[in-house]
């Protein structure tokens, strides 16, 4: 039995338009989904590329749906709508519940596709309380957590590992935000983005990373004598400090 994460909306998709659609948004390829059961993650972001929403888009063999962070998930419906135009899209809440675990997974699970150390994710009945620190997990990966490093109209996802965790695709042709994710893409090296640090102490998330008593980035999740910081990776040198908290590059 898998636990129950309780931050997250389901949402069922439906209609002949409904992943054409989203295709023609989300920085992700979702047009497998149309052939077999399967699970991808994406996000949407304004023209400019900067990040609004992630989420998963899933096809469990019976069903279309959308998994999404409770906090991100109305503003995020309706701008899906008012993308929607003519097309054949409905966009309806459920009262599934989205329940994850480790080790062997239960039938219909699908692996969660951002990295293996994550996972399964299902959609059904509610399951355990939650007793996995999968916070302890992302940090270990690098793995950013929308509403948290994910920043709404700040983020770029290049920056945040969207890559490495199979969140775009680069072939799928045009989507919202295409052209500055392929600009950044294409650059040499980026010069801002998320890592892991070595933590002695704690600072609240949101905290302002210093190199020599320099701004070079900000504080995010921290567990297990880690945390996820998000830097100006050229300046991060030297004596690192957030708040009263020591830290060391990993």
């Amino acid at each position: 039995m898998g636990e129950t994460t309780p931050d997250r909306k389901v949402y069922a998709l439906s209609g002949a338009d409904a992943l054409p659609f989203l295709q023609g948004l989300v920085t992700n390829d979702v047009l497998p989904l149309a052939k077999a059961p399967g699970i991808v993650w994406a996000a949407l972001l304004t023209p400019q590329g900067k990040y609004l929403a992630d989420f998963f888009v899933v096809n469990t063999g019976g069903a279309l749906l959308l998994d999404i962070k409770d906090s991100l998930a109305e503003t995020t419906v309706q701008r899906l709508s008012m993308y929607k135009l003519r097309a054949d899209v409905q966009i309806t809440p459920t009262e599934l519940a989205v329940t994850r675990g480790l080790g062997p997974a239960p039938e219909a699970a699908l692996p969660d596709p951002r990295h293996p150390a994550l996972g399964w994710r299902a959609y059904g009945a509610a399951g355990s309380a939650p007793q996995i620190d999968w916070d302890a997990i992302r940090v270990a990966h690098v793995i950013p957590e929308g509403g948290i490093e994910l920043i709404p109209n700040d983020s770029y996802i290049l920056e945040n590992g969207f890559e490495r965790l199979n969140g775009v695709h680069f072939r799928k042709g045009c989507y919202v935000g295409q052209e500055v994710t392929a600009r950044m893409k294409h650059k040499t090296e980026l010069r801002k983005g998320l890592v892991r640090l070595g933590i002695d102490g704690a600072a609240p998330v949101g905290s302002e990373v210093t190199a020599d008593g320099k701004p070079v980035g900000r504080l995010f999740t921290q567990a297990g004598g880690r945390a996820l910081a998000h830097l100006r990776l050229d300046l991060a040198q030297g004596d690192l400090m957030a708040a009263t908290a020591s830290l060391r590059l990993e």
